[in-house]
């Protein structure tokens, strides 16, 4: 057990070296991947749609490969979970010349220690207790080299150090499968809509004299078979051009929590504005009711970041929940996202309310729910499924790590949880 483990110093077994400080003008250009803290998730290895193209030059002694490890250097203090994480560059990126940028560390492994078991050693709750005990700063929140390495661990033996990393990577692998796939349902009603409501294939399909594809007769009855002008030009003949504000209605939040005020544990998810989706929980009544039938958007105000949800939650501040008015509300939500992006840490809504749609009739609103309805279905199922893994990934891995808990003492349970 740990007992029998000797103590070792992290700062003995790897080098840090602080990121590439780029610049500017070159973002956005060339082929090289620049990786920030956007890569960087308290839940996750490796965020890809973090990293940014680069077209300047960059010293060799910046570059990552790899299996490299990446840590977070820094962090607004009103959001600290990246605060020290580590990110594990993916295998498929070997082809890719990659550059690391500020507000990282590059982890230099010097070891016999692979780096996969020390990613989930620094995902482990004794360092992060130990990063978060050290960072200094008000508002931005940092971490010093010293700081990580002389975090110090009991380290096991090779064949304990591979069992430990070949499961919390099945099950994380398990989780990230679920959640492409619900990236690909997601993809799925995405261009469903598009072909519907942005290209109208089935009204040019009917001037046309064809039958639109994919569809039964009394859907394609709905759609008219031309088009009328409009101020967005051409549009389906008898659709009507309208402001956001017009078919959509701002939902109560109930009380609003904020980080102190959210626990680790809980029946309620409280939602915020970044892509992590939940900042905590509570045990009071929910601020908000949803559910599969009656699903509810949520808009936040700063970060324009859109998500359907289908549970019951509640919401931080500036976390703005809304349904459809006059038209369904997951056609609304299709028909809104993406459409007003972040320019300045601002309040979006008022932008928000002003763009403008082509809203089709109600009944055929109702027809495109009735068709996604089974991927959204699915994505719930996949999303309590993955909620499920990451719970007990986060629950084993501090246990495991400090070798409390030994991998054949539950492998019934972890068979069945990966399986």
């Amino acid at each position: 057990m740990s007992s029998e483990w000797p103590l070792v110093r992290l700062g003995d077994l790897v080098t840090l070296k602080g990121g590439f400080a780029y610049k500017g003008e070159y973002l956005g250009s060339g082929e090289v991947k620049l990786l920030g803290m956007g890569v960087v998730s308290h839940s996750e290895r490796f965020l890809k749609n973090g990293m940014r193209s680069y077209g300047g030059e960059f010293s060799e002694s910046f570059r990552a490969n790899s299996g490299d490890i990446v840590i977070a250097t820094r962090q607004q203090s009103d959001n600290l979970p990246i605060l020290g994480c580590p990110a594990l560059v993916p295998s498929d990126l070997t082809d890719t010349d990659i550059v690391v940028g500020t507000n990282l560390y590059k982890v230099t492994n010097q070891s016999d220690v692979d780096n996969k078991f020390l990613y989930w050693l620094l995902r482990g709750n004794e360092y992060r207790n130990r990063i978060l005990e050290c960072s200094k700063g008000t508002t931005v929140r940092m971490i010093t080299k010293d700081a990580v390495e002389n975090f110090t661990f009991p380290c096991p033996p090779l064949p304990v150090r591979r069992e430990i990393s070949h499961f919390l990577d099945a099950l994380d692998d398990r989780i990230t499968l679920l959640r492409e796939t619900n990236a690909t349902l997601e993809a799925i009603a995405q261009a469903l809509f598009k072909s519907w409501f942005v290209d109208f294939d089935p009204v040019r399909a009917k001037m046309e004299g064809r039958t639109p594809e994919g569809m039964d007769e009394a859907t394609a009855a709905l759609f008219p078979d031309g088009f009328e002008t409009s101020e967005l030009g051409e549009v389906p003949r008898g659709w009507r051009v309208a402001k956001f504000e017009n078919f959509v209605e701002r939902l109560p939040v109930g009380k609003k929590f904020d980080q102190k005020t959210a626990k680790a544990e809980g029946v309620v998810p409280i939602l915020d504005q970044g892509k992590s989706g939940v900042i905590g929980f509570h045990h009071e009544d929910p601020g908000v009711r949803a559910s599969l039938d009656e699903p509810v958007v949520v808009f936040a105000n700063h970060t324009c970041y859109m998500r359907l949800i289908t549970y019951d939650f509640s919401a931080i501040q500036n976390v703005l929940p809304f349904k459809g008015k006059g038209i369904d509300t997951v056609w609304a939500y299709y028909a809104t996202k993406g459409r007003v992006k972040f320019s300045e840490y601002k309040g979006h809504w008022p932008d928000f309310t002003i763009e403008k749609a082509v809203v089709p009739s109600m009944c055929l609103g109702e027809a495109f729910r009735s068709v996604v309805d089974p991927l959204m279905r699915r994505v719930r199922l996949n999303e309590v499924q993955s909620d499920s893994l990451a719970r007990l990934r986060d629950t084993l891995l501090p246990r495991l790590i400090s070798g409390q808990l030994r991998l054949p003492e539950s492998q019934n349970e972890i068979t069945q949880a990966i399986a």
